[in-house]
């Protein structure tokens, strides 16, 4: 696939950037946090989420096709974003924790470049140089996080859990190419692939109360290690504030990363941006 025909396509195959670990997407309010307690041994809250995130990164698509270096800024991955699902939830049973963090995100990018020099690209075959090409990419991503842990460190005013689990991540390009060749007319054809992994991770998060209503929190994780991508982590810091004794709101600061080479396919990206969320406690 030609660098300039796709380079902005292909950027958003991560957009959530949307955005995140999503693994850990928007961070999980701690109970401490939160004054009305049922049952002091059960926890249980759901997180939807926005993660304005950026990219920058090397993108290979597609098997054979050239590696493309992307840079957008969140404001260009939300102009070509059909649709993006964002949600965490995470429980807690006496020092027992696990949470699940669910991210889908559906882009279109069109985008046109020539002339070009002599490349050849999936579905279509090898094109001359000179040629003109325009292509359309519809992007899928899904990736969810599960986690399971124990908090080893319980204080009034500090907590620490120890987590563990696996991200999931699996994405589908759909390209449609038209290309026109001086003296042979235009010429068209779609290519659909889909490549997906597994990666384990472990992690750490820590809980700080600030006042009554205000608190933050903090976590990090890191994983893959050749399992799936080479190495993949993420980091994130939030500022969290009681609403009342069910509800909270969250702002802060993500970064995930992720660097995948395997059967052809390149998926070395960083996203990174703030995130807000509302959490609501069962």
């Amino acid at each position: 696939m030609n660098r300039h025909a796709v380079a902005v396509a292909f950027a958003l195959v991560l957009c959530g950037a949307q955005a995140g670990n999503a693994a850990d997407a928007l961070p999980d309010q701690p109970e401490e946090s939160l004054p009305i307690v049922a049952n002091p041994n059960w926890a249980l809250q759901i997180t939807p989420y926005m993660w304005a995130a950026g990219l920058n990164g090397n993108i290979s698509p597609f098997r054979r096709a050239p590696t493309i270096h992307v840079e957008k800024p969140f404001s260009e991955v939300l102009a070509d974003l059909n649709f993006g699902g964002f949600a965490n939830v995470w429980g807690r049973y006496d020092r027992f924790v696990f949470s699940g963090d669910v991210m889908y995100v559906d882009t279109t990018d069109s985008h046109g470049t020539g002339p070009l020099p002599a490349m050849q690209i999936p579905g279509l075959g090898p094109i001359p140089p000179g040629a003109n090409v325009d292509a359309t990419v519809d992007t899928k991503q899904f990736m969810a996080t599960l986690q399971g842990g124990y908090r080893v460190i319980d204080r009034p005013g500090f907590t620490l859990d120890a987590l563990g689990g696996v991200r999931f991540w699996h994405i589908s390009n759909d390209v449609t190419v038209t290309a026109s060749v001086p003296g042979l007319g235009r010429q068209s054809a779609s290519h659909e692939e889909s490549f997906g992994w597994a990666d384990p991770i472990v992690g750490l998060r820590a809980f700080l109360p600030l006042t009554e209503k205000l608190s933050f929190q903090a976590q990090a994780d890191i994983g893959g290690f050749g399992a799936g991508s080479k190495l993949t982590w993420s980091a994130m810091a939030t500022i969290n504030y009681i609403v009342n004794g069910h509800l909270s709101a969250s702002v802060g600061y993500k970064v995930l990363d992720v660097d995948y080479d395997h059967g052809g396919h390149v998926y070395d990206t960083q996203l990174s941006g703030p995130v807000i969320g509302i959490t609501y406690r069962f």
